[in-house]
């Protein structure tokens, strides 16, 4: 995505307005908290076994994971089938498992008034399905608008207020989020602008290892966010082939098993003030053909590890 002299501004201004108070956080250390971060299973892990909400949340449970990321296609087929979503928030709750986000896919940022209108409609939905599990944040991608060259920052700004104006109403959070594979909101500094220049209070953005990388950013661009608007991180890794250019979802793989600077990636987080949810999200088809509790089991393990190792 290309930007005028006065986007690429304003774009530089807004990333460093985010680092707000930065100094401040950064002078936390690991010593004062009891850990740096919690652990987060995003369902997608295990996508491919297409089990049910339900056994997604017991599968969280026994593996052991503080936090669950479900997808709200997920939700919605559990409720048509008979399911009480509000019974499984209280299952979680009772095991001391939060839903830390959800995964959906409105169309709060496209062009069209009319289909904006019915993307928002859908957000509404959507939060309100997720209120019923227990949940506080959804995530915001720029669905719509991936193939749009040259796509206008400000009004996507102007339309994630909107949809945090949704989210207050409804009690839920948006968190505007990186798809590296986009020609919007696949950079670092996009984001920031667009939740900079948005001018909601609850503003905050979702990144994500492998989209940072996949949308040629710099990892040190990292340390110019405040991390205290960062409540839930998307961990993974990825491999050294295929290159940056073609590599795909399905090329993730575990923390630590890959080139990504994880450890670094870890420290700058922190130290920007991030204290939020590691949730670990792969879409990798050699995981979805292994057993279900052994991804969710070894993911967790390797994600504590590269905690381990960034702060011990």
């Amino acid at each position: 995505m290309k930007l005028n002299r006065r986007q690429a501004i304003q774009t530089s201004a807004a990333a460093l307005a985010c680092t707000g108070t930065m100094e401040t956080v950064s002078a936390v250390t690991v010593e004062n908290n009891a850990k740096p971060f919690g652990y987060c299973f995003n369902t997608s892990c295990v996508r491919g076994q297409q089990l049910s909400l339900e056994e997604q949340v017991d599968l969280v449970i026994k593996a052991g994971y503080e936090g669950i990321e479900p997808w709200i296609r997920d939700m919605q087929a559990f409720k048509e089938g008979g399911g009480s979503i509000k019974d499984l928030g209280k299952k979680l709750a009772d095991n001391n498992v939060k839903v830390v986000s959800a995964i959906g896919f409105a169309r709060w940022i496209v062009n069209d008034d009319q289909e904006r209108a019915k993307g928002l409609e859908t957000a509404k939905h959507d939060m309100d399905l997720l209120k019923q599990m227990g949940g506080v944040r959804i995530a915001a991608p720029p669905v719509g608008a991936t193939d749009i060259e040259g796509f206008d920052l400000f009004a996507a700004a102007s339309r994630y207020y909107d949809l945090c104006e949704v989210g207050r109403n409804a009690g839920i959070t948006p968190q505007l989020e990186l798809w590296g594979f986009s020609k919007t909101l696949s950079r670092l500094g996009e984001l920031a602008f667009v939740a900079t220049e948005a001018g909601h209070p609850d503003a905050c953005i979702l990144p994500d290892i492998y989209h940072i990388y996949k949308g040629g950013s710099s990892f040190e661009g990292l340390k110019m966010l405040n991390g205290q608007h960062i409540h839930c991180f998307h961990v993974n890794d990825y491999p050294a082939d295929p290159r940056r250019e073609t590599i795909a979802d399905k090329h993730r793989v575990h923390v630590g098993d890959g080139i990504a600077p994880v450890t670094k990636i870890l420290q700058m987080v922190h130290k920007a003030g991030c204290r939020g949810m590691l949730s670990l999200e792969l879409f990798n088809p050699d995981y979805w053909k292994q057993d279900p509790l052994k991804v969710a089991t070894e993911g967790l393990a390797k994600v504590k590890a590269a905690v381990a190792k960034a702060f011990g």
